[in-house]
């Protein structure tokens, strides 16, 4: 089998890439920036735009499934261009999959898009809410409604929601989490203990493959959407403490009311609009909800109808990420 990674550079896209060989199969990556470390045997590297619906139409030509992990992520920037890539480029991919065939497409989505609200034990008849606070879940849920709307006897399609992926070779959530912390910027937000839940790096791939394997035109999963995670919710601030400290970054000590986090992000971004500034704030209204509610999911359809089990524990996975970051300061030693 050929599949076609987009995003295949990303943390997520190079994780499916290397499962993608393990498992002897082809892999095409289709990523905006080149990755070297991709260059391996097995391994096609496709360098564009998920703009240009003619780069996404020679990416997919030739291959027998599509796994469309490549979006815009964040939670600050202009709309435009969250709708250029993860609208506009999404409806490239369904197009060019028509085109050239295509009979089986993944969609790596969000929880976010049914976010908003506190999500406790929430399974997929959650949804999707009147109003989003970003531009990010906004578009990933109109993307999301276009993959489903799009299944059929030609392409069968199924969209995963992994919740929070996390480990070794991050380079969005934990990174962020250490450099705020080591500056002192990152603020425990205080009141009731929320619980979510997260996705070890290998859980969330393993599920997107399995997906695949079960995917096909009237199969179970066909045009459905479902919740990943590592089916362990945690208080939020544990997880965050403890992601910290298998780092070796410093712990959180500072705190700030809920209500004060919400004016912040108000506040911050009335500013940043305003004066036009590019840079993310270091709160937002959204960031403020997604870190003063509950998130943590029922997986049952995702066990039923995919055979997911995580395979990799919370605990295991920080053990992981340890030993990751022990050799990356030998490194740095030598």
């Amino acid at each position: 089998m050929k599949a076609l990674v987009t995003g295949g550079g990303g943390f997520l896209g190079s994780g499916i890439v290397r499962a993608l060989l393990a498992k002897g199969h082809q892999a095409r990556s289709f990523s905006r920036g080149d990755y070297p470390e991709l260059k391996k045997p097995g391994v096609e590297l496709f360098q564009g735009d998920l703009c240009d619906a003619r780069a996404v139409s020679e990416a997919v030509a030739g291959v027998d499934l599509v796994f469309h992990a490549g979006a815009k992520a964040g939670v600050w920037g202009p709309e435009d261009e969250f709708w250029k890539s993860n609208v506009e480029g999404t409806r490239h991919v369904l197009d060019a999959c028509r085109r050239h065939g295509v009979r089986r497409l993944v969609f790596t989505s969000s929880p976010s898009v049914v976010g908003g609200k506190d999500l406790e034990g929430a399974d997929e008849s959650a949804p999707y809410p009147d109003h989003f606070l970003a531009a990010y879940p906004r578009t990933k849920a109109e993307a999301e409604r276009m993959v489903l709307a799009a299944n059929g006897p030609d392409l069968a399609v199924v969209a995963l929601r992994p919740h929070l992926i996390w480990g070794p070779g991050d380079n969005h959530i934990v990174p962020r989490l250490i450099s705020r912390a080591k500056s002192g910027a990152l603020r425990r937000i205080s009141g009731r203990p929320c619980k979510v839940d997260s996705t070890f790096i290998d859980n969330a791939v393993d599920a997107h493959l399995l997906a695949a394997e079960k995917l096909a035109p009237g199969a179970p999963c066909a045009g459905k959407a479902y919740f990943i995670s590592n089916g362990e919710p945690l208080e939020l601030w544990d997880l965050v403490g403890r992601i910290l400290a298998a780092s070796g970054a410093p712990p959180v000590t500072k705190s700030v009311s809920p209500g004060m986090a919400r004016l912040a992000g108000a506040v911050l971004e009335t500013v940043y609009g305003l004066l036009g500034i590019a840079s993310e704030p270091r709160m937002t209204r959204f960031m403020a909800e997604e870190l003063t509610t509950h998130h943590w999911f029922d997986l049952s359809a995702a066990r039923r109808d995919l055979g997911y089990a995580p395979q990799v524990t919370i605990e295991e996975g920080l053990e992981r990420l340890r030993a990751s970051a022990a050799r990356k300061g030998l490194d740095k030693l030598n």
